[in-house]
């Protein structure tokens, strides 16, 4: 994780980490009966969350990160979000100022064990990528309003 907030360029405005699963209650419910069947698996959800609760090391690690982080469900996510999951879910976008979208991890680069550290470290050289890219901050990525093949997903 290496960076705080005030060493890293404002060209983002936010994380988007977004869950295999929906949210409100029937959402959890089927999560969590299907993950103890062994039938529902969400990568993201392992890094953010304990058995019960979320994790406390993933607030302290979303605090010291140099960019906001918000974490949605599949039925929580905006139009824009649903055409960015080009990876599949679970997944993180970024969001940029002008409302376009990259997706920069997918299930296979969320396959981390739970370990909220080498979450944030990955997330941190994606980043650093992306700032780093000759193709500039939003491309390729998905713009508002732009319409792509979408990702609905179920949420178990």
């Amino acid at each position: 994780m290496g960076t705080n907030r005030s060493e890293m360029p404002a060209a983002i405005r936010e994380i988007v980490g977004v869950y295999h699963a929906d949210g409100g209650v029937m959402g959890e419910l089927r999560y969590v009966l299907g993950k103890a069947r062994g039938t529902a698996h969400c990568a993201l959800c392992d890094i953010t969350h304990s058995t019960v609760r979320r994790k406390a090391a993933w607030d302290d690690a979303c605090r010291a990160f140099p960019h906001p982080v918000r974490l949605v469900h599949l039925n929580e996510r905006s139009p824009e979000e649903v055409a960015a999951c080009t990876l599949g879910t679970p997944t993180v976008l970024v969001s940029f100022p002008d409302g376009a979208y990259r997706a920069v991890m997918g299930p296979d680069d969320l396959e981390l064990e739970g370990s909220v550290s080498a979450f944030f470290d990955a997330l941190d050289g994606a980043v650093s990528q992306i700032m780093s890219s000759d193709e500039g901050l939003g491309a390729p990525g998905v713009s508002a309003g732009q319409s792509t093949e979408t990702d609905l997903g179920s949420g178990v």
